[in-house]
């Protein structure tokens, strides 16, 4: 007997079982994407390593309002997709109640706001107010996105408050906004519609953004990484993992190019981080697979390095 407790000791000692890093109510991290296609490339990224590291993402397609409201109830946990100044008044309220946290800056140096082609620059259309001036070149029309969105209710607040009077938002999809500012610009007919920055479309357009936002939220922007409230103490290795994430202009257009051109979100960023395989590398700091394990490894072995 005692023969035996000692090869249990030693056994024991010598090859540990391996501890979970994050709490079994943790291998499911549930995203939201609210169709913008920068928004289903990061969290493709997101998704595709959080695969490799034994975690089951799960992602649902949820509009802005609706995804404030569902981190508040815990439905979902994550969201990477809160541009700022523009959906200040979106987050606000949660972040005041505590609902939500803000973990981390992922994306720096973009850009956000009412464009028109260049050639409409050109002709002197450089602010707001030029654009109200001209309302009947521009069908007394601006061309949005989905219905909810930041930018549709400040372009609607502009339209209320006076400063775009007789205006009508068109609310789209952004493939349907892009394809309507395309058609416009073969035909070097006016057009006023939503841009924003990175993208690869707009990237090549040429466009110019409109002065004169004032504190509207339109401008430069950065963007930042929701959790709903407690999300990083329950699940500290999902989080720390989560709070490492910061994009670059360059990777999310090159991603989003491929979303645009008929690609799984998945496919492509799998891609993207197959032919930029060191990019993962500052993401997994301090970070584990979700039993315990070497998370770079863990990556390299899904990505086939």
């Amino acid at each position: 007997m005692k023969r035996l407790l000692l090869a249990m000791l030693l056994s024991s000692t010598v090859a540990p079982a391996a501890l979970a890093a994050d709490p079994d109510a943790c291998r499911t991290v549930t995203f939201s994407d609210v169709g913008w296609t920068d928004i289903q490339a990061t969290t493709g990224v997101a998704t595709v390593l959080l695969e490799a590291l034994g975690y089951e993402p799960e992602v649902q397609v949820l509009a802005v309002p609706v995804t404030y409201a569902s981190l508040k109830n815990k439905d979902i946990d994550v969201f990477l997709g809160n541009w700022m100044p523009s959906m200040a008044a979106d987050v606000q309220p949660y972040l005041d109640d505590g609902s939500v946290e803000t973990i981390g800056q992922n994306l720096t140096g973009a850009g956000y706001g009412i464009v028109v082609p260049k050639y409409v620059a050109d002709a002197g259309v450089t602010s707001l107010s030029d654009v109200a001036a001209n309302a009947e070149k521009f069908d007394a029309k601006i061309y949005g996105i989905e219905p909810g969105n930041d930018g549709n209710r400040i372009i609607l607040d502009m339209i209320s408050g006076g400063q775009l009077p007789g205006f009508d938002l068109v609310e789209s999809s952004e493939a349907g906004m892009l394809s309507q500012a395309e058609r416009a610009i073969r035909g070097q007919e006016w057009i006023a519609f939503l841009g924003w920055t990175p993208h690869p479309v707009m990237g090549e357009m040429d466009i110019a953004y409109l002065d004169g936002m004032g504190d509207s939220g339109f401008g430069a922007a950065t963007v930042h990484t929701n959790v709903r409230a407690g999300y990083v103490d329950e699940c500290p290795n999902v989080g720390r993992f989560l709070g490492n994430l910061v994009f670059s202009l360059s990777m999310e257009n090159s991603i989003m190019g491929e979303i645009l051109n008929g690609a799984d979100a998945n496919e492509a960023a799998e891609a993207w981080l197959k032919a930029n395989p060191d990019a993962a590398t500052p993401w997994l700091e301090g970070v584990t697979t979700f039993d315990g394990g070497d998370a770079m490894a863990a990556v390299r072995a899904r990505l086939g390095g």
